[in-house]
């Protein structure tokens, strides 16, 4: 008896720490393609408009990603930043 219990726990360990990797590893890519798509709007706009102000670089490294994405398609076409962001108009 004590031997099968230690053979469930192990395994309920060895299927927490799959389940916490598995998690881990979302978790970071999610981060990593965060910060591409921060870093690809941030050179888009550099080479659009040149060197960005740090208002402007302050609210895109705390931007969500759906965030930064509808940012990414205004910078596409926009005229200026004002044309990206909202609160400058």
């Amino acid at each position: 008896e004590k031997k099968g219990l230690l053979e469930g726990e192990r395994k309920g360990l060895l299927e927490g720490e799959r389940k916490g990797l598995l998690e881990g590893e979302r978790k970071g890519k999610l981060e990593g393609m965060l910060e591409g798509e921060k870093l690809a709007l941030q050179k888009l706009m550099i080479r659009r408009f040149g060197e960005l102000p740090a208002s402007i670089q302050a609210r895109i490294s705390t931007a969500p990603l759906a965030e930064i994405e509808t940012w990414f398609d205004r910078a596409m076409e926009a005229r200026d930043l004002s044309d990206i962001f909202d609160t400058l108009k």
